[in-house]
């Protein structure tokens, strides 16, 4: 490995996405990606008693299916890197429980996918596990009934809040070796069939510092995580000696269409210009229009389930080369939030090529 400015690393053997997994609830497969996805549910609660129980199913049937999809059983996994939007991460600790594999509990709020990754690809590079699985999940549900109000309260939402995701999202990272699928969906161009090698490669990653730019309102989250995000690619940029034309795609995770409008103006400041590449799993995953979901979709399972589904078979059919993904995450609790203070943001970049 080798590490390139303040933030960033650089793989000399860049570890692979050997499959991924993607579950979502109703209104995901309602909207543009709905075909895309691995599994769509017949209902959010997915055959659980409470919102939480039905989370921590999204995220055990999401790492499930990723392994079969990789040609893999559980004792082939050396560690999980998983984590959720709840309260000591209990989607993942009941989730991921039954399976019995070493798991290390992360919180980076709906950055968590880019962190998860991040860290599961230096473990593969460090040579510390062969097959590692990065894991998250969100649920709209529970996340409401957590930082703003139960349904059955049917509070009025501002134009500025974001949908939170019902979805889980698993990806196996590993070496490149004989008898693995490739990650993605049931689109069976970007899919062949099991004993193809993977076509997606983790060459390199940036991770983001807590940013705060003294946002106090809990209900615009893209307003409050644009800054982490473009400090972020912004010093990737710098680190790799880049710029926006160096990526087809610079996939933010759930800044929606608020967060998307400051990201881009702050990048202008900078000097960078990313309109033609940026492209946000908020804004993605959601139909604006037909669906009623204000500012676009956010949560773990936004960007974790999109880049899944929706952009991983494209980096590998060589559609896309490289990009860079991004998930940003608003670090905030209802303690905090409670007594007065901001919302900081982070987000965690990860490089991913075809290869």
């Amino acid at each position: 490995m080798a590490q390139l400015g303040t933030q960033s690393i650089q793989f000399e053997e860049a570890p692979y996405i050997l499959s991924s997994a993607s579950i979502v609830g109703t209104k995901e497969g309602e909207g543009p990606l709905g075909k895309k996805f691995d599994v769509v549910g017949k209902d959010d609660q997915f055959g659980e008693q409470t919102w939480e129980e039905a989370e921590s199913t999204l995220q055990k049937e999401a790492a499930t299916l990723a392994m079969g999809k990789a040609g893999l059983v559980k004792g082939d996994i050396r560690y999980i890197f998983g984590g959720d939007l709840l309260g000591q991460s209990i989607a993942t600790t009941f989730g991921l429980m039954e399976l019995n594999i070493p798991l290390f509990g992360l919180y980076g709020a709906c950055s968590t996918a880019g962190e998860s990754l991040s860290l599961a690809a230096m473990t593969v590079a460090a040579g510390y596990g062969d097959q590692v699985l990065a894991v998250t999940s969100s649920h709209f549900a529970s996340a409401e009934k957590q930082f703003r109000f139960p349904l059955e309260y049917a509070n009025q939402r501002p134009l500025s809040a974001c949908w939170t995701v019902t979805g889980g999202g698993a990806f196996v990272v590993g070496h490149k070796r004989p008898g693995a699928s490739e990650a993605g969906n049931k689109d069976s161009e970007a899919c062949p069939a099991a004993g193809k090698k993977s076509g997606a490669r983790i060459t390199g990653i940036t991770t983001g510092r807590v940013m705060d730019y003294g946002v106090k309102d809990s209900m615009n989250m893209g307003a409050a995580m644009a800054p982490a995000a473009c400090d972020t690619i912004y010093r990737n940029f710098l680190d790799f000696g880049r710029g926006p034309q160096d990526y087809d795609k610079i996939v933010t995770g759930d800044l929606g269409y608020v967060g998307q409008e400051i990201l881009i103006k702050l990048l202008k400041e900078k000097g960078f210009d990313i309109t033609s590449e940026h492209m946000d799993c908020g804004i993605e995953i959601y139909d604006r229009q037909a669906q009623d979901t204000h500012a676009g979709g956010s949560g773990c399972g936004c960007s974790a389930v999109t880049l899944s589904a929706h952009i991983l078979p494209q980096v590998e059919k060589g559609a896309y080369r490289r990009i860079l993904f991004v998930p940003t995450g608003a670090l905030l609790s209802t303690v905090s939030f409670n007594e007065g203070q901001t919302v900081p943001g982070i987000a965690h970049g990860v490089v991913i090529e075809h290869g």
